[in-house]
């Protein structure tokens, strides 16, 4: 497993990370299985190198987390959470009991990486103003230790938050999306983190478009379609079929996450699974050397104007 440092906090971090949001849940939402079974997938990329663990009130899988930390050695994990935003504005007391029912949750006393989550750009004034200092007074107690935000990138493809978030100092670390379908984040948030030595989680390395070839062929055609993809520049029959005929990679999939991994400034790409298989093929995609520049240079060119998808 390879580990790189998060930025400014200095915390060393595995390149994979384990997602226990998205589509799965570790398994929670698409393969039923049982609490147990999620809690021994989580051990299994735990004891296979990863340390990163990304999970969310919201995801409710941070009791899951907490049974797996449980069983190993808490100080040589990071754990990243996020407290849930929706309808009205939260306050500083509701930021407070969140995360006190998060540090039960997962059976720990200080939360690694505390996050915003999913804040929207008509909402930043106000986070910044009068939750940013709440979550430093939780800092101050030893609570947590870095501040995070992350996106909410199907409502802000142009990542107008975070282009915000990164002038303002506060943040340690953010989750921004991003994938060789849509690069944007490149110029709109990579090229500020890297210049400010901000930690930074992909998410969205796979979606849907990545996974199912049906909706791969969809998303290309709607690419072609608006002319956000020439296409000259790719097969809409069988769009992305020369990562694997060329011998880059064993799947689509697998190239993703190689991309993303070796995007500059980029530090942990979350990866969600819901069964061991699946798990393991994940692994064996980070352990693969970078894709061939041509292949990299290719995947530049053909989605060089794509950003109205996330892959989703």
């Amino acid at each position: 497993m390879e580990y790189r440092i998060l930025g400014r906090t200095g915390l060393k971090v595995s390149v994979m990370g384990i997602g226990a949001g998205g589509p799965s849940r570790l398994g929670q939402r698409d393969n039923n299985k049982s609490e147990a079974e999620s809690v021994d997938l989580v051990l299994r990329g735990l004891d296979a190198g990863i340390n990163f663990i990304d999970t969310a009130e919201a995801y409710r899988t941070e009791a899951i987390i907490g049974a797996a930390v449980a069983q190993r050695d808490r100080s040589k994990l990071i754990i990243s959470t996020k407290k849930q935003l929706r309808g009205e504005n939260i306050t500083r007391e509701e930021l407070r009991a969140g995360l006190h029912d998060s540090l039960r949750r997962l059976q720990t006393d200080y939360i690694d990486i505390y996050h915003l989550h999913g804040l929207k750009p008509e909402q930043y004034a106000y986070y910044l103003k009068e939750i940013a200092p709440g979550m430093q007074d939780l800092r101050d107690e030893g609570l947590i230790r870095f501040l995070g935000v992350t996106e909410n990138w199907s409502g802000d493809l142009e990542h107008e938050m975070l282009a915000r978030a990164l002038q303002d100092g506060v943040w340690d670390v953010v989750m921004v999306g991003f994938n060789l379908l849509n690069q944007t984040a490149r110029e709109s948030v990579l090229e500020a983190t890297i210049k400010k030595d901000i930690g930074v989680l992909i998410m969205f390395a796979i979606r849907r478009a990545l996974s199912q070839p049906a909706k791969l062929k969809a998303t290309i055609q709607s690419l072609i379609d608006s002319g956000e993809v020439d296409p000259q520049d790719i097969d809409p029959a069988n769009p992305l079929s020369f990562l694997v005929d060329s011998g880059a990679a064993p799947s689509i999939a697998d190239a993703a996450y190689r991309f993303c991994r070796d995007e500059s400034g980029t530090h942990v790409i979350l990866s969600g699974t819901g069964n061991p298989a699946h798990l393991e093929a994940n692994l064996a995609a980070f352990e693969r050397p970078p894709l061939p520049a041509e292949v990299t240079a290719r995947l530049k060119r053909i989605f060089r104007k794509s950003r109205s998808v996330t892959g989703g």
